[in-house]
């Protein structure tokens, strides 16, 4: 096993590099181009980078095998490489509305039922409200709640998927078994590609530890779980790659986390790096991760649980 002794990454930075997925760039046809939504994609670029959903999954299917290795370096010095297993913990996927309806009637056949629009969720003004302030857009010049809601729509798109897991960590199947499982159904969770998908889209993946190499003493440091937020919309593809450099055109794109959260962290192997500045950098992650979740009016199962918050 071989470390690179010169590397200056700490171990939180080892994990966010080694769970980052990184998918391959394609460029959308110039015919396309002017079709897009031009809330999410202002005009005016000649060129349009995107990456399709399925591509996304297959970044995780070995890990979902065998488990991302991150090295880690401890206190002691000693090194080592813990392996961790994704889960799909949630995901919203908001699209147009004509992308909305040709897949409806793909899966209209199936057992559940596909929700068109926010109206579904938030019915009562003060929801709407919520969101309006969230959106931009305003109700307060005596706008209807149809108005209101017809806003919201238009900024976030139509919710075409969300699935949010609420099953123990023993009882879950890795990420890409679930999505091949879900995608039975809903189908776009394959062909959509970013560029269809609103600002709002997202997706939440719970990584457990499995087990470390070397092997042969518990450490507890390393029993950490972690709930990393991504963004899936072509709105905020970055520029920079996973290295921390300018991404080319045309190369692969990384999808880092915006948001962190963390459950049984104990010692300080995960926030003794960068001379302290991890921690910071968690509590950072963790406050953007809530803020995107409460904007959303979002309850999230796993990120109640690894806050401490039990709900009924």
């Amino acid at each position: 096993m071989i470390f690179d002794s010169g590397s200056k990454q700490s171990n939180l930075d080892c994990f966010l590099h080694c769970t980052t997925p990184v998918v391959k760039s394609q460029f959308l046809p110039k015919n396309e181009i002017r079709n897009l939504n031009r809330l999410w994609h202002p005009g005016g670029r000649e060129k349009v980078e995107y990456f399709t959903l399925g591509d996304l999954w297959n970044c995780y299917d070995e890990w979902s095998a065998y488990g991302a290795g991150v090295p880690i370096v401890l206190n002691n010095g000693e090194t080592l490489v813990q392996y961790y297993v994704p889960y799909l913990s949630a995901i919203q996927i908001f699209t147009s509305h004509s992308s909305v309806h040709s897949l409806r009637e793909e899966t209209e056949s199936g057992d559940g039922e596909i929700r068109d629009s926010l109206s579904d969720s938030y019915s009562d003004e003060s929801e709407c409200d919520k969101l309006c302030r969230w959106d931009g857009s305003s109700s307060e010049d005596g706008g209807s709640e149809q108005d209101c809601l017809w806003h919201v729509n238009e900024r976030l798109g139509y919710l075409y998927f969300q699935y949010f897991e609420r099953s123990t960590p023993y009882g879950r199947v890795p990420l890409m078994d679930k999505i091949n499982g879900l995608s039975q159904r809903f189908p776009g969770l394959m062909s959509l590609r970013s560029v269809d998908l609103s600002p709002a889209s997202w997706m939440a993946v719970a990584w457990y530890p499995i087990y470390h190499i070397p092997m042969g003493r518990t450490i507890k440091d390393l029993s950490t779980c972690f709930l990393t937020y991504h963004t899936l919309s072509s709105s905020f593809q970055d520029d920079i790659d996973s290295a921390g450099r300018k991404r080319k055109e045309g190369e692969d794109i990384a999808l880092p986390p915006f948001g962190l959260a963390t459950y049984k962290m104990q010692g300080n192997v995960w926030v003794s790096g960068n001379y302290g500045r991890d921690q910071d950098r968690l509590g950072s992650l963790l406050s953007v991760a809530d803020s995107w979740l409460k904007q959303l009016r979002v309850q999230h199962h796993d990120f109640n649980y690894f806050m401490g918050i039990r709900r009924g």
